[in-house]
């Protein structure tokens, strides 16, 4: 019960540190068989090849600077999908949780963060 109490505590408090939502997402795709060293702010890279879809990287929104990688082949697990929006945004299912490091729990929706609640 106290630790439960306590993990509330700790949620409220990186929301006061937590800066705001950044803006949309935009998506980018390189054709290569690795994701390049550099990741733009707010934007999700998608490497593909062969026009496959492979992996796709993004540096979490919480402001870490941590760089996130997802899988995307079919056969992997543990694996994400992903979908462009009409105006070009991504969409990343099933949410995005980092077990360790700053933690951070989100879904991506048509380029915007929507920040879990655990």
């Amino acid at each position: 019960m106290i630790g439960s109490l306590l993990r509330r505590v700790r949620f409220w408090l990186s929301g006061w540190f937590r800066p705001a939502p950044p803006a949309r997402y935009a998506l980018a795709y390189v054709d290569s068989d690795e994701l390049p060293s550099v990741i733009p702010d707010r934007t999700v890279v998608v490497a593909r090849e062969a026009g496959e879809l492979w992996s796709a990287g993004l540096i979490c929104p919480c402001g870490c600077g941590r760089r996130i990688e997802l899988m995307l082949l079919p056969k992997v697990k543990p694996r994400w999908d992903i979908r462009e929006s009409q105006n070009e945004r991504p969409t990343l299912w099933p949410s995005i949780w980092a077990n360790d490091g700053c933690r951070s729990h989100f879904w991506l929706r048509d380029g915007m963060v929507e920040w879990c609640k655990d």
